[in-house]
């Protein structure tokens, strides 16, 4: 590898940039790329880059043949965000649970009370509005976005945010009579019916979690079954 792409790619490592290092196979020509941008001496067709940036979006790295070219893509994708609404007992639970299963995990708060180092070791804390620090976060598709605040001046505006988006995950804590009136809410708010049912609510898969700890297992599991295209009815939280 020349010496050009490496330091690129140790910056974009370091950085989490989603990339594919693309190295074509005989020749050993190298490029990294980007989802709206290419960096190195190998040429690639339209064609090329199609399949490449699909590949990047599947998060799964391949062996592609085009253009008379066999190319080695290896997919450089940061890890998958969990933006957490409301430290709180589940996410007391989740927070750990998501960190362990690969998930750059960043809980919301407003409430220093709730949230704390002592409570949240190790976890990346923002005490302020959530849709205040959700406009900074860069809200993308390898981010999930879960409220669980049980507050709708706090989940609601939340969920706004993460409707505007292309977050593949939103879920909502609540029974189904709370969710009905949130997204009754919602609607008020200008959302129409297709954006709200990108929401999951009750959140968590179905497996008669009663426990935090119990209904954070039920929603990281929901989270990554969408995740890696194998989601499953809604329905889990008991909350009223």
């Amino acid at each position: 590898m020349k010496r050009a792409l490496l330091d690129r790619l140790i910056e974009d490592r370091a950085r989490k940039r989603a990339v594919v290092l693309v190295t074509e196979l005989g020749r050993g020509d190298q490029a990294l790329v980007y989802p709206n941008d290419v960096f190195g001496d190998l040429a690639l067709a339209p064609d090329a880059l199609k399949q490449i940036r699909q590949v990047l979006e599947n998060d799964e790295s391949a062996t592609i043949e085009v253009g008379g070219k066999h190319l080695f893509l290896h997919v450089q994708n940061p890890p998958p965000r969990l933006i957490l609404v409301g430290a709180v007992h589940i996410s007391q639970a989740l927070a750990p649970m998501a960190a362990l299963a690969g998930y750059a995990v960043t809980i919301v708060d407003p409430r220093r009370a709730f949230a704390t180092d002592a409570r949240f070791p190790d976890v990346k804390l923002i005490a302020e509005w959530p849709d205040e620090a959700m406009a900074t976060m860069k809200l993308d598709r390898r981010t999930a976005v879960v409220t669980l605040t049980h507050d709708p001046k706090l989940d609601d505006p939340a969920l706004q945010t993460a409707l505007k988006s292309d977050v593949f995950y939103i879920g909502a804590l609540g029974s189904r009579k709370t969710h009905a009136a949130r997204l009754a809410r919602l609607k008020d708010a200008g959302f129409g019916d297709a954006e709200c049912a990108r929401i999951h609510g009750p959140v968590g898969l179905s497996i008669g979690a009663e426990s935090p700890a119990e209904i954070a297992v039920s929603i990281l599991a929901q989270v990554t079954a969408v995740l890696r295209g194998a989601a499953q009815p809604q329905a889990q939280a008991r909350v009223a």
